[in-house]
């Protein structure tokens, strides 16, 4: 057994409004700078992203690929995320679902029925007029060893218990398929311990995973496993909630999430559970009906109270990237030259993202780099960080020094001679 990183839902460049370098050989290099052994390809619907990954990719451990003819150490599992929106009970649903196959064979069958149900050419996340338990029927007809996860459980729009689009239950979405439902994805705005709060997820395992477009978001939320690496191992400790196996997860700050809070983005109104109570959930500015966000529908639907904590749960811990650490010490923005050569300075000498955001000492830190970025990450680690809540889309505003400890930006100079 091994212990590893793994981030399973991401996205290719086949899918709309994500950057061209989500190819499989800038994926390989990126998820070795993060720390990411396992990563998903994403989007094996597409034909286009499907061929590219018969021909890019060659078997590994079982159920895993690598790069053909590559010395790199990352390894593939393969997922795509589906989009279903069908009608059931007089209410449109939308609903993402992240499904998990375990050979190029199997996924290539769930493509073809697949096929036969809507236009998987225009784009690598399809759209598809399907009842979500018609999907599990499906994909599970394909193969039983595949694995069918709700993706972003909470988010308003395009989720299994969104405000908008969702449903109150896991077994009003899926009827008789529920018992086949064994994870969720807590997505970016919402944390374990807020779906802790719900008694029916006791049995529901919760992963986390980036959602990214971009290979440099890769890893922003993922899974930390002490297994075998190989897909059945994997599959195995998500189902069976084994903490010795499933470690823990790797979490944004809730807050920080683009719909956390209640909000209407166009009047710049971000409203907590009980302002919007207040207001009979429509917006003060201009009385249209708000986006209720992830906080106030896990209020709604929660039969225990805020901090409970079940018997069995897995671990997590909440994290910043690394780059928004380093932008917020040196008082930069996130891209900027000075931000991104000191990003990569650190994992030259100390290895990748997760190692530096999670195990690197303070003296290690320290030698490393400035003092205030050593200070930024300790932090963080720490949960010393104060959050503006995301609201409509917004994402939201987390900050780690307060304005009066806030250091002026260093001159290059003086940060490369460090």
């Amino acid at each position: 057994m091994v212990m590893f990183v793994a981030d399973f839902h991401i996205h290719s460049k086949y899918s709309r409004a994500t950057s061209s370098q989500m190819e499989v050989e800038s994926l390989a290099k990126w998820a070795e700078i993060k720390g990411i052994k396992v990563l998903g390809t994403g989007d094996f619907t597409h034909p286009q992203w499907f061929s590219d990954l018969k021909e890019k990719l060659e078997p590994a451990e079982t159920g895993l690929f690598k790069l053909k003819n590559k010395s790199s150490e990352t390894r593939f599992i393969l997922t795509t995320e589906i989009s279903c929106i069908y009608p059931k009970k007089g209410l449109t649903r939308k609903i993402h679902i992240l499904v998990f196959a375990p050979s190029l064979v199997i996924a290539e069958k769930i493509n073809t029925y697949l096929g036969w149900v809507g236009n998987l050419k225009a784009d690598g996340r399809p759209i598809l007029g399907l009842d979500a338990k018609e999907l599990v029927k499906i994909v599970l007809n394909s193969s039983p060893e595949c694995l069918v996860v709700p993706c972003h459980a909470w988010t308003p729009w395009f989720s299994v218990f969104g405000s908008r689009s969702g449903f109150n239950s896991i077994e009003e979405c899926f009827d008789e398929y529920t018992r086949y439902i064994s994870a969720i994805e807590t997505g970016l705005s919402s944390s374990p311990p807020m779906n802790w709060r719900l008694s029916s997820l006791d049995k529901i395992a919760l992963i986390s995973n980036s959602d990214s477009h971009s290979p440099t978001r890769i890893g922003r939320e993922a899974n930390v496993f002490n297994t075998e690496v190989s897909y059945p191992a994997i599959v195995e400790a998500i189902k069976t909630k084994n903490p010795e196996k499933h470690l823990y997860t790797i979490e944004f700050f809730p807050e920080e999430g683009k719909y956390h809070y209640d909000g209407h983005r166009l009047c710049e109104v971000s409203l907590s559970p009980q302002e919007s109570k207040k207001y009979n959930n429509l917006c003060p500015v201009c009385h249209k009906p708000l986006t209720i966000g992830v906080l106030n529908r896990v209020n709604e639907l929660a039969d225990r109270p805020e901090g409970f904590e079940p018997e069995k749960t897995i671990p997590f811990k909440s994290l910043i990237p690394l780059e928004e650490i380093i932008a917020e010490s040196l008082g930069q923005t996130v891209g900027t030259k000075l931000v991104v050569e000191e990003y990569h300075s650190l994992i030259k000498k100390l290895g990748n993202e997760i190692k530096i955001l999670i195990d690197a000492s303070r003296q290690e830190l320290e030698a490393a780099t400035l003092p205030e970025i050593a200070e930024g990450i300790i932090k963080v680690r720490e949960g010393k960080v104060s959050v503006t809540p995301g609201y409509d889309g917004v994402y939201g505003k987390i900050k780690i020094f307060s304005e009066a400890g806030k250091k002026e930006a260093p001159r290059q100079k003086t940060l490369f001679l460090i």
